[in-house]
């Protein structure tokens, strides 16, 4: 019996601490426990103390979990809280991604200052965005915007936005919802036409394989359509070496036994563009993440990413 409480990793921003709070909860609904049976560690990583780079320029995704995966490997965490499309394709040696709560809007939303919708920006308007995906999609969409990266936390962006530092920026909508700033976007864009980051609105939950008391305890609040649609996303991105240095979008919706993915891969500034349609089961979800990318690869040809990576 657990006489110690589980010690839950996570980054100390407002939205991963919210995400935390809602594993935990839900965790001790499932499992009759009180809240205090679940500790949770707050730990300042890599990419949360560098804001005023790019990260395909500092090294990726992996900043923003490198250092709650030391810490889970070596025990001192029982488990970790992340935002699926945070995480890196490879994991460390002895760490899986055990659960995924049931995913929220996968849709980007906009925030105009001086425009409600994006496609309604003024002639060469400012948009900021660190999401190398969506600078590239709102050049496609308005090649004569100016876009500039834009670090920080949400609470962040919106106060640079509001002192007029940009004329609009794109946020997950997930991460406003949870953040109880629903109200805020003046536009959701279609995700059929805007396609949203790979695994964008889940929240995952990493823990060490074979660690059954800790991964049975997780298995409870593992939600099996989002864990198909996740892992058939990570298996795109995957495929095509997939980094914060590459443009690239996918979006897998899962019946239970049916999987139907979107996927496009574009150049930085949005003039060449691939999109790939594939569906099948749902058991192999993963695999035909990873068919959509060998087909999509093949059909870009092998210049694609080399002529600007």
């Amino acid at each position: 019996m657990q006489t110690k409480p589980f010690r839950i990793g996570t980054r100390g921003s407002p939205l991963a601490l919210a995400q935390t709070h809602e594993v935990r909860d839900r965790l001790a609904a499932a499992h009759g426990l009180p809240p205090e049976m679940f500790e949770v560690v707050v730990l300042s990583t890599k990419g949360d103390r560098i804001t005023d780079r790019a990260l395909s320029e500092i090294g990726g995704k992996g900043l923003f979990t490198e250092e709650l995966e030391q810490q889970l490997s070596s025990g001192d965490l029982d488990f970790a809280v992340h935002s699926s499309k945070d995480m890196p394709t490879r994991l460390p040696d002895g760490l899986i991604l055990s659960a995924f709560l049931p995913r929220e809007d996968v849709r980007d939303a906009f925030v105009g200052r001086t425009a409600k919708r994006l496609v309604e920006l003024p002639q060469g308007a400012t948009v900021g965005s660190s999401s190398l995906r969506r600078q590239a999609l709102i050049r496609r969409l308005r090649p004569d915007i100016n876009v500039i990266t834009y670090r920080g936390l949400v609470e962040t962006r919106l106060r640079k936005l509001a002192e007029g530092q940009v004329d609009g920026t794109l946020l997950a909508y997930a991460g406003l919802k949870r953040l109880g700033l629903a109200d805020v976007p003046t536009e959701l864009l279609d995700p059929e036409e805007f396609l949203p980051a790979p695994a964008q609105g889940a929240i995952c939950i990493e823990s060490r394989i074979g660690d059954e008391r800790v991964n049975a305890l997780l298995a409870a609040v593992d939600d099996a359509r989002t864990h198909q649609a996740v892992s058939c996303e990570r298996g795109f991105l995957a495929t095509l070496d997939g980094s914060c240095r590459t443009p690239i979008a996918g979006y897998a919706r899962s019946d239970g036994t049916h999987v139907r993915f979107s996927g496009m891969i574009l150049t930085p500034d949005g003039t060449t563009c691939h999109r790939i349609a594939i569906e099948g089961k749902a058991a192999d979800a993963a695999e035909l993440g990873r068919k959509a990318g060998e087909r999509i690869r093949a059909k870009a040809g092998p210049g694609f990413f080399s002529s600007w990576t």
